[in-house]
């Protein structure tokens, strides 16, 4: 394994993030973010081990790193076997790059007339797809492990602390939302910045 993929990840989210965010610039951000996702998922030796453990139902949400003035973070999303989230939305852009097994998300949308809920497109990612959410064009979804058998895994970057922010969870025939935080799973981040075995290896 080596977690340097995710450090130099890290590293090029930070300049990008840091260089568009005094222009407020989303749109640059999730359009290079979205193909630097692709090549960090495009390699399966990198994630830490405690932070891909398949839970035997339900998910986890596990932060690998969070931007110091929480400007993105970076999420590893653990699937138990054919769990789902409730509908929900983000309140933020954010990036899913699937890294092991499939998940599908279901896009909903607001009738203007009732409020309610209507399915919309389904997307299925597979390992090295990414997803693109933006809450302008709608980010109002439900995520399910598409494995009934086993586990999946999939990468997530959003554009804040996703686990500090107040979203919301939504009842689907009447479109009432509600107020959550998600929090994260994980006590402990992996350690990215411990570089003394190739140091050592290079003396």
């Amino acid at each position: 394994m080596t977690i340097e993929r995710l450090r130099r990840f890290i590293g090029d989210m930070t300049s990008l993030v840091g260089g568009a965010w005094q222009d407020r610039d989303d749109g640059a951000i999730v359009d290079v973010g979205a193909r630097l996702l692709g090549v960090l998922v495009s390699q399966d030796d990198w994630l830490p081990e405690q932070v891909a453990r398949v839970p035997s139902h339900g998910y986890a949400q596990n932060l690998l790193w969070c931007d110091p003035f929480e400007r993105f973070c970076v999420v590893s999303f653990v699937w138990g076997p054919g769990a789902a989230t409730p509908v929900h939305d983000h309140q933020m852009w954010g990036l899913v790059g699937m890294l092991r097994g499939s998940e599908t998300s279901l896009r909903f949308v607001p009738d203007p007339a009732t409020g309610a809920l209507a399915p919309g497109t389904l997307t299925r990612l597979a390992p090295g797809d990414v997803e693109v959410l933006r809450p302008a064009d709608g980010d109002i979804h439900q995520v399910t492990n598409a494995l009934k058998d086993q586990g999946s895994i999939s990468i997530h970057v959003y554009g804040g602390n996703i686990g500090a922010v107040r979203r919301h969870t939504f009842d689907v025939p009447s479109g009432q939302p509600r107020l959550f935080v998600s929090g994260y799973t994980n006590r402990d981040v992996p350690n990215l910045w411990d570089r003394s075995a190739e140091v050592r290896a290079a003396s």
